[in-house]
């Protein structure tokens, strides 16, 4: 079992460090088909691993500026209330049914993050075929600035009168309206994944990180470390849940598995600062698409 679950957890951690998702989706399957636990103590045992993996690679992403916590804590909060809600109304969906609305889900998710990822590459091509300005040309008319020496100038003072201009407390209304909007996104944002995560019974990992970086504008970087801190709330919960109807579960295997685990999140985390986001994105899009298709040759015949 040991050479299952060594190169096993190093690759769910891997996943966990550098994509802020896929462990919860990953574990499960290969605790109960190559190392033959039963569902109920493979779900256990797989939100062990990856609560533990998630907090670890958290804590790395937190050291290099990649996680909010505040964000975090409350997805992860609000999750915990929406993802017992979703459960309740999933109770009586046929499971087949369900995994294949997830993957439906995971399909538009990932269309939507492949969009995003174009549409932020063709507004960096523009930019970066724009001339270098030589020093004393001509600037248009209509960007507020003088010819030759003066533009610069010109443009400083613009700036400085429209500060002075801008009345004191309209900037604090409209810093307060900012802050309330924000709020608001994440607080929906936030009870949404809940929902979905409740509902249809898988990792959230999958629908927190484009949730982080299609509602609230999160670069991919920092929607991965802030998802494992929600990954490590919403674990713990589920986990002391579990640990309350006295579940069997075997711990020198799921300590080597851990261990495993951490190893990979440590080496993905340092992918992650090291890749550029929109590789990082592109993976993750494979993922959700992998995923999907898995799922849907798996439930489809179900439903037939």
């Amino acid at each position: 079992m040991l050479a299952i679950a060594i190169p096993a957890g190093l690759l769910i951690g891997l996943s966990l460090g550098a994509l802020g998702g896929g462990g919860s989706i990953l574990t499960v399957p290969v605790l109960v088909y190559l190392l033959h636990q039963s569902p109920h103590a493979a779900t256990a045992g797989s939100l062990l691993i990856v609560g533990i993996t998630a907090a670890a690679g958290m804590i790395a992403h937190h050291r290099a500026g990649r996680v909010r916590p505040a964000p975090g804590i409350v997805f992860g909060v609000l999750g915990v209330a929406g993802a017992y809600a979703g459960s309740r109304l999933s109770s009586n969906i046929q499971p087949d049914l369900l995994l294949s609305l997830f993957a439906g889900l995971m399909l538009v998710a990932a269309a939507a993050m492949l969009r995003r990822r174009r549409t932020v590459a063709g507004q960096r091509v523009p930019a970066a075929a724009s001339p270098p300005m030589r020093r004393g040309a001509a600037v248009p008319d209509g960007l507020g600035v003088s010819p030759a020496g003066g533009g610069a100038v010109t443009a400083t003072l613009d700036r400085q009168v429209a500060t002075v201009r801008t009345p004191p407390r309209s900037r604090r209304r409209s810093g307060g309206t900012a802050a309330v909007r924000q709020g608001l996104k994440i607080v929906v944002a936030a009870t949404g994944v809940g929902l979905l995560t409740g509902f249809f019974g898988v990792g959230g990992g999958f629908v927190i990180v484009p949730a982080l970086v299609l509602a609230l504008g999160f670069e991919m970087p920092v929607a991965v470390g802030t998802s494992l801190l929600v990954i490590a709330i919403n674990s713990a919960a589920a986990l002391a849940t579990r640990l309350g109807s006295h579940t069997h579960l075997p711990w020198p295997m799921l300590g080597v598995f851990t261990l495993a685990a951490l190893a990979g999140a440590l080496a993905g985390s340092r992918l992650a600062s090291r890749v550029d986001a929109s590789r990082l994105t592109g993976a993750f899009t494979v993922l959700l698409v992998a995923v999907a298709v898995y799922s849907l040759t798996r439930s489809l015949p179900g439903l037939v």
